[in-house]
C-alpha cells in the first residue's frame, strides 16, 4: 500500500513595494521595502524559540512559600524525646505539622529567564515582519502629528487608514500594533484609550509583539527602516 507524503508549505515574503498613506487615509506614494527586513524566509522554529524566551524573560516570579525555617514559632520542642509513646518531633513547624512550613513549594528565587542572542532576535523579527508583509497585514503611514492628546483624532486616523488599506480592525483585542518612529507623548496618549490597539516604538519591536497583533501599522517608514536595520 503506497503511503501518501505530506509536505509543509513554507510562507515566504514576496512583497517588495507597499503603499504609503497619510493620516486621513489618502494614498501618498508607493515605497520600496528593504529585502533584508521584509524579504526574509518564514522560520517557525526560530520564531517559536525567540517568542517563548521573550515570554519567559517577561515572567514575574511572585509565588513564594515559606519553609520550616521561615515560619514563625516552633522554637520549643513539642515534648521530650523519649518516654511519651509518641513519635519524636523537634519542632511544630515541620512540614508534616499543621501550620508548618511547606516542603517543596514554589520559591521566588527561581529564575525563568532565557538567553537569546542578538542575531536570533533580529532574524526572528525580520521573519515575522516578512510574513506579515506577505499576508498584507502591514500598513505604512506618513508622519503622525497630534497637537494634543485626543482619542477622537486617533480613532478617525485608524478608521481612515484601515479603510484605505483594506484592514479589518473590528477585533475586540490585539487588532493592531501602531509602531512610532520616535516617542511622542501626544501620540501615545491619543491611542491609550483604544482598547484593541497597542503602541510601541519601532526600535523596541520584537517577534512576539508583531505576531501578537493582527495588523502592524508603521509610521514614518524611512526612519522606521533605519531603526530596524540597527
Amino acid at each position: 500500500m503506497a503511503t501518501q507524503k505530506t509536505s509543509t508549505k513554507k510562507v515566504e515574503s514576496s512583497a517588495s513595494e507597499a503603499q504609503l498613506f497619510s493620516m486621513d487615509g489618502k494614498l501618498v506614494k508607493t515605497i520600496a521595502l528593504p529585502a533584508e527586513i521584509f524579504g526574509a524566509p518564514w522560520r517557525p522554529d526560530l520564531v517559536h524559540q525567540v517568542t517563548t524566551a521573550i515570554q519567559a524573560n517577561n515572567r514575574q516570579n511572585r509565588a513564594h512559600t515559606k519553609d520550616r525555617s521561615e515560619v514563625s514559632g516552633g522554637g520549643k520542642k513539642p515534648w521530650k524525646q523519649k518516654g511519651t509513646g509518641r513519635a519524636r518531633h523537634g519542632s511544630t513547624r515541620s512540614p508534616i505539622w499543621r501550620h508548618g512550613g511547606v516542603a517543596l513549594g514554589p520559591r521566588s528565587a527561581r529564575d525563568y529567564s532565557e538567553k537569546v542572542n542578538k542575531k536570533m532576535r533580529r532574524a526572528a523579527l525580520y521573519s515575522a515582519l516578512s510574513k506579515k508583509a506577505a499576508e498584507g497585514e502591514v500598513l505604512f503611514v506618513d508622519a503622525l502629528s497630534f497637537a494634543a492628546p485626543k482619542t477622537a483624532d486617533a480613532k478617525r486616523f485608524v478608521t481612515a487608514v484601515a479603510k484605505a488599506g483594506g484592514a479589518t480592525l473590528a477585533a475586540k483585542k490585539n487588532a493592531a500594533l501602531v509602531a512610532f518612529s520616535a516617542y511622542d507623548a501626544n501620540k501615545v496618549k491619543s491611542f491609550r484609550n483604544i482598547g484593541n490597539l497597542a503602541t510601541e516604538e519601532v526600535r523596541n519591536l520584537n517577534a512576539l509583539a508583531v505576531l501578537s497583533h493582527k495588523y502592524l501599522v508603521i509610521e514614518n517608514p524611512e526612519a522606521a527602516f533605519a531603526a530596524l536595520k540597527k
